[in-house]
């Protein structure tokens, strides 16, 4: 059997190919080229996909003994993650693009590669674990076993022809016992940073990189608070994000927060933390795993962020396609663009991405 490894020049990647090693697959490397450049984080070091880390990748498939390409998707990475991003932006969201990238680009575009080189399986070094269910032939989306670095809320886009696909050798796995198995087999990146910020963005100033790359400047308008009065001016509605209370400007006499933004009149309405929170959202572009579509509804636990703990919700179905999800407790700053993933257990039930927030 032979395994196309998704080779990012970090330790996950590298320990995952190692893994697949020793199981008896015949592996191949191979190290994704999304975007001309290099960018650097907010602390200086490199994001991921720089040339240092093809680097990495190379030595590490080098010590290993197994081939490695570099494939150049920078036209689809702008394609099918950039310009979403920057859409989602202008149209008053938050994107977030790594789910985008999973499901274009690490788990479509190299699945096509992977399709072409003879490969019967996509690896991967995130954290997160794949079950078939005998019963229904469906495979299933888990929680890796390291709670703390589980990857399944990035992952909760990808389809079942994807899923049958892929594997995840360290979803058993703790990052400290990632990191110890690279350190004795002479990785160089064993103690390597995990890379943070979105790759494409310097120094994570998204609103420098959305000026840049449209050539459109920003427009100020008018910050509002909920009755409607003019409380300042702010640099342009797609500078802000829900939630935000930092760089605003505005002395009010107690902390406010972005609570709505109106991209058509270019206004942003500020308000107390109180204001952020509500007891309902409702989402589209589900991808289900245990079912094909949900037709009941279903008590589950949720996420609307990556680094949230599980939160209880019912989940309703929608005539149209999109579901609404009520919490057991209103939730704080929900963001439409963002994704929410669901929960029974371990088991991944759902995402989709955040339409609105229900008041």
């Amino acid at each position: 059997m032979k395994a196309l490894i998704g080779m990012s020049g970090g330790v996950d990647s590298s320990v995952a190919a190692l893994r697949m090693q020793q199981a008896g697959y015949t592996c191949i490397g191979a190290t994704m080229r999304l975007y001309a450049g290099q960018v650097e984080s907010a602390d200086g070091t490199k994001t991921c996909c720089s040339l240092e880390d093809v680097e990495d990748a190379r030595s590490v498939a080098r010590r290993l003994g197994i081939a490695h390409y570099v494939f150049n998707f920078t036209d689809d990475f702008y394609k099918e993650v950039v310009d979403p991003f920057v859409d989602t932006y202008y149209q008053g969201g938050t994107p977030n693009p790594c789910i985008l990238c999973n499901r274009h680009l690490k788990f479509g575009k190299l699945m096509q590669r992977a399709t072409e080189l003879g490969c019967d399986w996509v690896v991967s070094g995130h954290y997160a674990r794949v079950e078939q269910d005998r019963s229904t032939g469906r495979y299933l989306l888990k929680r890796a076993a390291d709670r703390a670095k589980d990857q399944t809320y990035f992952l909760a886009c990808l389809s079942q022809e994807q899923l049958a696909r892929v594997q995840f050798p360290l979803g058993s796995l703790t990052k400290e016992q990632v990191r110890e198995i690279a350190a004795e087999h002479g990785f160089l990146n064993a103690r390597k940073h995990d890379s943070q910020d979105i790759c494409f963005v310097p120094g994570g100033d998204y609103t420098a990189f959305l000026e840049e790359y449209t050539g459109r400047k920003l427009c100020p308008g008018d910050f509002l608070d909920a009755s409607g009065r003019t409380l300042g001016q702010h640099r342009g509605a797609v500078c802000y994000t829900i939630g935000q209370r930092r760089g605003l400007g505005l002395a009010m006499g107690e902390p406010v927060y972005v609570c709505q933004k109106d991209m058509g009149a270019n206004t942003v309405t500020v308000g107390p933390d109180e204001a952020l929170y509500s007891p309902a959202l409702r989402a589209k572009d589900w991808v289900w795993f245990p079912f094909e579509r949900l037709t009941a509804p279903m008590e589950v636990t949720t996420k609307i962020r990556h680094s949230q703990y599980d939160r209880p919700a019912t989940v309703f179905p929608e005539p149209d396609g999109t579901a609404r999800v009520v919490f057991a407790e209103p939730q704080r700053a929900i963001s439409p663009g963002q994704a929410v993933v669901l929960y029974q257990g371990d088991t991944v039930v759902g995402g989709g991405t955040i339409l609105c927030a229900e008041k």
